[in-house]
């Protein structure tokens, strides 16, 4: 079974369109919870779902409360990784998507990782190269911490 992928509201819609156009399963925020919905409530509902998060929010991860709710709901979070427009991002989770998958394959949730462009990627010039997707904290880590 693919995997479902939800979109933090800071996706907007073209993020989840342009998955959605290259066959991913895929569920945004702003179809499930209003604009002001907390993360620890939607991490708590797609954790109970089973879908993995996908966010461009960096600070996520620094902020207890919310990286504590991604240990404790059982989620795997992807964060996006650059300073590009969100089309390039998204094109880049459609190019790196085999490596993502492989990444699911050998992670257990939950954990935090990041998704990054192509080395000399660039707003202005599109890339077609896949990114790459590393582990920045696992449960043991995290648990290790508490």
């Amino acid at each position: 079974m693919s995997p479902v992928f939800f979109t933090d509201r800071d996706l907007g819609k073209v993020f989840p369109g342009v998955l959605a156009e290259a066959g991913i399963s895929v569920e945004s925020h702003h179809e499930h919870f209003s604009e002001m919905a907390p993360d620890e409530e939607w991490l708590a509902n797609i954790g109970k779902r089973e879908w993995f998060a996908i966010s461009h929010d960096r600070k996520i991860r620094y902020k207890p409360n919310e990286r504590d709710a991604v240990m404790h709901f059982g989620v795997g979070l992807f964060i996006l990784i650059g300073k590009v427009s969100t089309k390039a991002l998204a094109l880049n989770f459609v190019n790196t998507y085999g490596k993502i998958l492989g990444f699911i394959e050998n992670h257990e949730r939950p954990f935090i990782a990041k998704i990054y462009m192509p080395s000399g990627s660039s707003l202005k010039t599109p890339d077609s190269r896949p990114g790459r997707v590393e582990m920045y904290l696992s449960y043991d880590k995290w648990d290790e911490n508490q």
